[in-house]
């Protein structure tokens, strides 16, 4: 847990579409790599090495100021076994927690029930992007999803005076009306929500000031905004965001390192945003992907496989290496991947455990073995 006493802040970045974890920490002193990567190789001289053994790709130069902060943790070989190589159906797995059959009810979603059971904070969680990942999904949990937040709100584009006409019609046609219903009342209950929610979030960008120049990529954008819901205090414990798309099947090289170029630049330019309104000592972000991909490149770019890569950045962090680069001898990959060596809901065990506070048990099914990234209190 945190120590100090404010509430620990756990931000989510989605790497969607498979990151290829052999292309993102390298492990540069292995011939296999070399072998394996005769068209999307990076070069040696071109590595941001990290050690004698590992190195960043070269887009991710700003991750390893903060890897040279301390700031940084590195959890390898992450998955799960029989890796079905399928984006849709991994990532499911990832959000539900549940690898042996199809579930709808998110692991974030039954967290931010445990973090606010009475539902006194409709901002309780939030998700910059289109749409709600699975991973927050929860009957009965309101969580507010905004694609921008300098424009979001309800009705924004009226003068006062009639967007307040407009709203007390919009909230009297969604009360909840007496016998109608379990799911009346949720979907009454849900736009009264969102009402209150958009109200409260479009004031964040009004409160927000900052010496932090982001760049202009989605990711930065979502992350500064993020950051500006942060700020302003509403009392949101869970963000959650999303960048795409690492599905590189061709052109891996330049597409790869764009992406990284982006996320990299998005996160440092984020901790350096809420260092610098002290604002930092609480916030952890946790970036995963739904798999890794195959050791050996396609000639253009790399398929589907199974292993990945997970990082936990910010103040609580336990920065350095957790768990073992799998092996990349051809005896020991599976149809031509990694082989996870740690389930992934070790992790969100370690996050609600000891980040959040909440039992993991009843949320990921079970125990599962823990790694220590996050500092103790």
């Amino acid at each position: 847990m945190t120590s100090s006493k404010k509430d620990p802040i756990l931000v989510i970045l989605q790497l969607t579409g498979g990151n290829d974890y052999f292309n993102t920490l390298i492990p540069y002193n292995d011939p296999l790599y070399y072998d394996n990567r005769k068209m999307v190789g990076i070069k040696q001289e071109e590595m941001i090495p990290l050690d004698d053994n590992y190195a960043f790709n070269p887009s991710m130069a700003p991750l390893k100021e903060l890897w040279d902060m301390g700031k940084v943790a590195l959890m390898n070989g992450v998955g799960f076994a029989d890796s079905p190589r399928s984006h849709f159906r991994a990532m499911d797995i990832w959000h539900t927690s549940e690898p042996d059959k199809v579930a709808t009810e998110g692991w974030l979603g039954h967290a931010t029930q445990e973090i606010d059971p009475n539902k006194e904070n409709v901002l309780t969680s939030v998700n910059f992007g289109n749409g709600l990942p699975r991973a927050l999904a929860k009957p009965g949990v309101s969580v507010a999803s905004v694609s921008d937040l300098a424009t979001y709100g309800i009705l924004t584009g009226l003068e006062a005076d009639q967007r307040a006409v407009a709203l007390e019609r919009f909230e009297r046609m969604y009360a909840p009306a007496m016998g109608s219903g379990y799911v009346m009342d949720y979907l009454s209950q849900t736009g009264l929500d969102a009402l209150k929610g958009a109200d409260i979030l479009r004031t964040a960008p009004d409160k927000y000031q900052s010496n932090v120049e982001y760049s202009g990529s989605p990711i930065a954008r979502k992350m500064r905004d993020i950051a500006q819901v942060h700020l302003a205090g509403f009392g949101t414990r869970i963000f959650y965001t999303q960048h795409a798309s690492f599905d590189t099947h061709a052109t891996q090289l330049g597409a790869h390192a764009q992406l990284w170029t982006d996320v990299s630049a998005a996160v440092r330019d984020f901790y350096a945003d809420l260092a610098e309104h002290d604002a930092s000592d609480n916030v952890m972000v946790f970036m995963f992907s739904e798999f890794g991909r195959r050791v050996k490149d396609n000639g253009s770019g790399s398929d589907h496989g199974a292993g990945g890569l997970a990082m936990a950045i910010g103040d609580p962090v336990v920065a350095g290496y957790h768990s073992e680069y799998p092996s990349r001898k051809p005896e020991d990959l599976q149809f031509g991947d990694l082989v996870p060596n740690h389930d992934f809901r070790g992790l969100y065990s370690t996050i609600l455990e000891d980040w959040l506070g909440i039992d993991a048990k009843p949320i990921v099914g079970g125990t599962f073995e823990k790694l220590d990234f996050i500092k103790k209190s």
